[in-house]
């Protein structure tokens, strides 16, 4: 059989092949020129979008806190200022199970229950991209020990910062303040912007009140990092403005030694420049360290301050309240001189009661309609300038009658008495001056005529700060021209050669009318140191002292008995102690009030502070010999009931609960 071959077509094999490759070829071109236009898009057209996303994914944004401007004191003693220190750091968005990273980074780096507590609540507050501060103030040790294991914990880093200290202490803590940690409800009000990278910010005193000042505006640099997150080098650096520095009108070594005067005993002092307002002094005893707070205070410390009796966190300068007591005496005296209702000679008889027109008799404390009196006996006939210097109480019963509570009320507060004096530190705490007004809305009762007469007398529902009544004896000793106190006196940027001072005008003209009533008063209260119960604090000092004591009771009396016991620990149990005085008395330039919570007399006990602190002003500030150090005797008292306290409550007038001495606004 025959196989029958094919004729092989070579013209047409070839043909095909030509068509095919062409084919090929058209594709291939078509697939490079596409290539090429995506090139050069990615290239050309879209280069600068590219390059800029590039460049993001190396080079980071990082914000630089301002430095927060530091305070001092007028002399340039530094007050608060800003040490280097070191904190850890985590990212949450680059841990994946955060409780076994704590467990791990805890064997490397100590971390207490109070630094992992602190970080779990602020972890709740922040978003997960943004660093949480884990512990801060790293010991060198810890810093080493994590360097060394950092590998083992991406997300987590060792950062500079600048953390607050205050040199001294609980000297300043009621005044300057702190910073802590800023919390949940810091960030609702806090400008996101200009705080973004600030972990602190102003708690208290003067750094909560200046925040604004103190705080700064942050700035930024562009750094270059890797893969893993670590800076390689900064590109380029925009730096913050810090915040400016303050100057207080404080002396510390004044603050000092009225501090030291108190021999720790609760009470308060507040020394005021009458002439522009500046606080030169301003106590709270007893007091508590502030550097605890900056960093997050230990649950034990805390709990320990909160839990002390003493009550070391509550500023009894601006907060805590008082009955006045006598202090008031002068002022009121002021205010009968002042509304034509006294001269300075009329007189009153002092027999040792005094009784409400119409009830013509009773017992001495008050019931019936009478009041007693100082002295068992009274003072006999007393003009005004006798009646301040014996603190005569009838003659004051008898002055707040003739006022009537409306004008006893509407002069008084004249000198921020149931107001605030319009310090510079936030939480002031208002007091109570007696009045219709404010009776109407604590008590269902009406006003009663023997409220008014113990109001003369600063006893009732009195209730005053220390700081008021700084302010009001300053303002006194200034003629009646009143400031507000200022604690802030200059402030300077860091571009600025010298502090620039600001200004703290009179809020008003004088509230004297007449210079003749001014020195009816003066002499009143030289009086009072030169024969009467602050006999003895004028010796060796080189200036002349006009002052005032107050004795206030902190119970009613429930006997007609004359107190017999002497004993200073017992009185000191019952009364609240208060001095108030300025120098010199002819042309003041200090004003003080100081208070004791439990004094036993006002001149004995709270006098000599105010002395001390005269002393300390007038080598410090005055720059004169020290005072002939004379010891301070305690004060002339007559026999029988020497300088009892001022006290008198009308039991049938007076609502049991009308008044409050304990230290709390009632």
């Amino acid at each position: 059989m025959k196989i029958r071959r094919s004729i092989k077509d070579t013209r047409g094999e070839s043909a095909l092949f030509r068509r095919r490759a062409l084919a090929g070829f058209v594709l291939i071109l078509l697939g490079l020129c596409l290539l090429v236009s995506r090139y050069m898009q990615l290239q050309v057209t879209r280069y600068d979008e590219f390059v800029t996303r590039s460049t993001n994914n190396s080079v980071k944004p990082r914000v630089i806190p301002p430095a927060r401007g530091l305070i001092y004191d007028r002399n340039g003693v530094l007050l608060a200022d800003n040490v280097p220190a070191f904190r850890l750091e985590v990212v949450p968005d680059k841990i994946t199970d955060m409780p076994a990273l704590l467990t791990e980074l805890g064997k490397v780096v100590p971390l207490g229950q109070d630094d992992l507590d602190a970080f779990k609540k602020q972890l709740r507050q922040s978003r997960r991209f943004d660093s949480v501060p884990l512990k801060m103030r790293l010991t060198e040790d810890e810093i080493d020990r994590f360097a060394v294991n950092r590998w083992r914990f991406p997300g987590v880093d060792v950062v500079p910062y600048l953390t607050r200290r205050y040199p001294l202490g609980g000297l300043f803590a009621h005044v300057v303040g702190y910073v802590s940690r800023i919390d949940a409800d810091d960030l609702e009000r806090l400008d996101p912007v200009r705080y973004k990278g600030t972990s602190h910010v102003g708690r208290t005193g003067i750094e909560r009140s200046y925040e604004d000042v103190l705080h700064g505006t942050p700035g930024y640099e562009l750094v270059e990092v890797n893969a893993d997150g670590r800076t390689q080098r900064v590109l380029q650096t925009h730096p913050p403005i810090p915040g400016r520095n303050l100057y207080l009108s404080i002396d510390a070594r004044v603050q000092k030694a009225a501090e030291a005067a108190f021999d720790g005993r609760p009470g308060a002092a507040v020394a005021i420049d009458p002439r522009n307002g500046q606080v030169l002094a301003m106590v709270s005893v007893p007091t508590f360290d502030p550097n605890l707070f900056v960093n997050g205070i230990s649950q034990a410390d805390y709990s320990g301050l909160t839990n002390d009796p003493a009550k070391p966190l509550v500023n009894r300068a601006m907060k805590g309240v008082y009955p006045p007591g006598s202090t008031v005496k002068p002022f009121l005296a002021l205010g009968g001189l002042e509304y034509g209702v006294r001269r300075p000679g009329d007189t009153v008889l002092s027999t040792g009661e005094f009784c409400l027109p119409g009830h013509g008799g009773g017992n001495s404390t008050g019931r019936g309609g009478c009041y007693r009196d100082d002295t068992r006996g009274g003072d006999g006939t007393v003009n005004m300038v006798r009646a301040i210097e014996k603190s005569t109480n009838t003659y004051f019963y008898r002055l707040a009658l003739d006022l009537g509570i409306d004008r006893l009320s509407a002069w008084m507060s004249r000198f921020s008495f149931g107001g605030k004096t319009g310090i510079d530190l936030l939480g002031e705490s208002e007091g109570v001056l007696p009045s219709r007004e404010w009776k109407a809305k604590h008590s269902k009762f009406g006003w009663f005529p023997g409220e008014t007469v113990i109001a003369g007398i600063g006893q009732g529902y009195w209730a005053v700060t220390p700081l008021q009544l700084g302010h009001a004896v300053a303002t006194l000793a200034g003629h009646g021209v009143p400031y507000q106190p200022r604690l802030v006196m200059a402030s300077k940027a860091v571009a600025e050669a010298q502090p620039q001072p600001l200004p703290n005008p009179p809020t008003g003209p004088s509230l004297i009318s007449k210079d003749s009533d001014w020195s009816v008063i003066n002499e009143g209260m030289r009086a009072v140191i030169t024969s009467g119960t602050g006999k003895g604090l004028n010796d060796g000092f080189p200036y002349l002292i006009a002052g005032k004591s107050g004795t206030a009771e902190r119970f009613s009396r429930t006997s007609d008995a004359y107190n017999t016991n002497k004993n200073t620990a017992y009185l000191a149990t019952r009364h609240r102690a208060w001095f108030e005085a300025y120098t010199p008395a002819d042309d003041p330039q200090i004003a003080a009030a100081v208070v004791l919570e439990a004094g036993a007399w006002g001149a004995q006990d709270a006098g000599p502070i105010v002395r001390k602190i005269f002393d300390a002003w007038v080598v410090f500030a005055k720059g004169g010999p020290p005072p002939v150090d004379v010891p301070l005797p305690k004060p002339a008292t007559p026999p029988g009931n020497e300088a009892a306290p001022d006290q008198a409550v009308p039991a049938e007038d007076v609502p049991a609960d009308a008044s409050s001495s304990d230290g709390t606004t009632p």
